[in-house]
């Protein structure tokens, strides 16, 4: 069930995410594997929409993730996650990522990405109300407003690729692919 609190404060469902990059975690490269990461970026994600919501939440989306710099097996990866954004009942989580290596003494951004996170009734699957966020700080409203376009932006650019969708034309598609790597098997 959602809290029935109108609104809460960012800091209330903030969560700090440590673990120790072991060589399990490790890729043919041997540097720590894409998806381990993305695996805690989305586990961190869970636990700060559910926190704010007080409800099950699920992975609407993901914007880009950008791996910045590798992440090496032996160092401490922590993982920041706050609400930014919430409408009625989805949720913008920031996530941050760094990386520390307690040999070097060198700490490093390894990603950012923002997570859709939409609260349901873990019985009908369907969408329930969140808290609203109380903004307390300049950056948590300058948080909000980029996460607010954010999705002004992701609704744009899902109505603009299904228009692009509605008008592709197999001869002018052929033109615009000329110099690109690939080549068209004609049917046998």
């Amino acid at each position: 069930m959602v809290d029935s609190s109108p609104f809460k404060s960012v800091q209330s469902s903030q969560v700090i995410l440590k673990e120790l990059m072991v060589p399990s975690y490790a890729n043919f490269g041997g540097k720590v594997h894409g998806g381990v990461l993305l695996s805690l970026m989305d586990k961190i994600a869970y636990t700060c929409a559910a926190t704010h919501a007080k409800a099950y939440c699920v992975t609407a989306s993901v914007d880009s993730v950008d791996f910045v710099n590798p992440v090496e097996v032996g160092e401490l990866v922590t993982l920041f996650a706050s609400v930014n954004y919430v409408g009625k009942s989805s949720m913008e989580v920031g996530i941050k990522v760094i990386s520390e290596d307690f040999k070097k003494d060198v700490v490093k951004h390894t990603n950012t990405s923002y997570f859709t996170m939409v609260a349901v009734d873990e019985e009908t699957k369907k969408p329930v109300p969140v808290p609203g966020l109380l903004l307390e700080t300049d950056q948590e409203l300058r948080r909000f407003v980029m996460g607010k376009l954010r999705k002004q932006l992701r609704t744009a650019h899902r109505k603009e690729i299904t228009q692009l969708r509605k008008t592709l034309d197999k001869t002018r598609e052929l033109q615009e692919i000329e110099g690109e790597n690939c080549r068209l098997q004609e049917a046998t």
